[in-house]
């Protein structure tokens, strides 16, 4: 596999980052995960705006534009010959010393690689459980996608270790907050519901393009706080992401969610523009 490393296309085996990349070192950095549909990064403007826009709050300086990421990805892409796979993009502060407060302004490590589509047949469906790890209801870190995802991480090895496929994070107020990796959406009346960005929770690239799928479907949405009490009644539940798309969840801590019909009926107006990306 070839990768891209700081305006480089080089063998994966090739591909040395410093052992003092700060990003190794404290998980100062950001990636993003865009999945690659026919050949191009599906909704990729919006990920490097996000990426962006998480660069400058960390005060980290990108070497590249947006307009130079997308042509070093789509000749990533070429190089490696894959029409289907996951691209992800790694943005770090750089090689500096020891110790949490950055040294002067060094040189970004830019990192893009490839990785194969999981099974995406049959259509995926998880079961999820409720984490004891929480995250913090007003973090201002939440609407980046930050290196440091240890509670992500985390929460992931306590599904497994229950059988599940998929952790439920509430936030540091005991609400629902998201999915370890991907947001939250439930139906409630024929109203589709998902958790406001101010409760913790990342602002999902896949999130909106829902909200703007309802919209075009005439769905009608709402955005509040939800206990994990009033979860459990619902007549629908899926997890949005970037990789799976929407995943309707079949189990919360092991009772049965039921399957809505509007969940099937936004999944295939996502995979609809899948197709004609």
């Amino acid at each position: 596999m070839i990768v891209f490393l700081n305006g480089h296309f080089v063998p994966e085996a090739g591909a040395l980052v410093p052992v003092n990349d700060r990003g190794f070192m404290y998980g100062d950095g950001l990636f993003e995960t865009i999945r690659i549909v026919n050949g191009r990064p599906f909704r990729m403007a919006q990920h490097l705006e996000r990426l962006t826009r998480g660069a400058a709050f960390l005060k980290i300086q990108p070497p590249f534009t947006p307009a130079q990421m997308e042509q070093f990805a789509g000749e990533l892409i070429a190089q490696n010959q894959l029409t289907e796979a996951v691209l992800r993009v790694t943005l770090t502060r750089g090689p500096g010393g020891r110790g949490y407060t950055p040294g002067p302004a060094g040189q970004p490590t830019t990192v893009m690689t490839l990785h194969p589509t999981p099974p995406l047949e049959p259509p995926v469906e998880w079961s999820l459980i409720t984490s004891s790890f929480r995250i913090p209801a007003a973090d201002p870190l939440a609407p980046f996608k930050t290196s440091s995802r240890i509670v992500n991480v985390m929460a992931r090895v306590e599904a497994a270790e229950k059988g599940a496929d998929e952790a439920l994070l509430l936030n540091t107020k005991g609400e629902v907050a998201e999915a370890a990796s991907g947001n939250l959406f439930w139906i409630d009346d024929d109203q589709v519901g998902t958790v406001p960005t101010d409760q913790g929770v990342l602002p999902g690239i896949t999130r909106a393009l829902v909200l703007e799928i309802c919209q075009g479907l005439g769905l009608r949405t709402s955005q509040r706080a939800i206990q994990p009490g009033e979860l459990r009644h619902a007549r629908g539940i899926f997890v949005t992401q970037s990789v799976f798309g929407i995943v309707p969840v079949v189990l919360l801590d092991g009772a049965p969610v039921p399957r809505s019909p509007r969940v099937d009926q936004i999944a295939a107006a996502y995979n609809e523009m899948l197709r004609r990306a």
